[in-house]
């Protein structure tokens, strides 16, 4: 099963929305890591910042060929490293680079929001 299986979720949002909101979620990321990479004199575990920030990308950037492969448990876990890397980060951040953290709160609510969608997926097809 796919995004273009019978199945669908109620709450799944319209296909043509999805673009122009991941664009913008993208735009805000990029800019919350140049404010970081900016400020790395002022942050303390900016390597560890980094970490987080660069394998919640990398998961991201993963997450649809596993969801589309019908593999809706490991994209699961994914989804959920996702949501607690990026929390991490934003914690991390927002002491001293408040701007930074601010700027991934929309992508931690869209990405949570994402994983009670491929929760929904997993539950129909286990």
């Amino acid at each position: 099963m796919t995004f273009d299986s019978e199945y669908e979720p109620f709450f799944t949002p319209p296909g043509w929305i999805i673009g122009p909101i991941w664009a913008v979620l993208y735009s805000m990321l990029a800019l919350s890591i140049y404010y970081t990479i900016m400020n790395r004199d002022n942050l303390e575990k900016f390597n560890s910042i980094i970490f987080f920030f660069t394998t919640q990308l990398a998961l991201n950037l993963l997450w649809p060929s596993v969801f589309n492969s019908a593999e809706y448990l490991i994209s699961l876990v994914m989804i959920i490293l996702m949501i607690i890397f990026s929390v991490i980060y934003a914690f991390l951040t927002f002491k001293k680079v408040p701007n930074a953290s601010i700027l991934v709160w929309p992508y931690i609510a869209w990405v949570s929001f994402a994983t009670i969608i491929n929760a929904a997926y997993y539950l129909e097809f286990r």
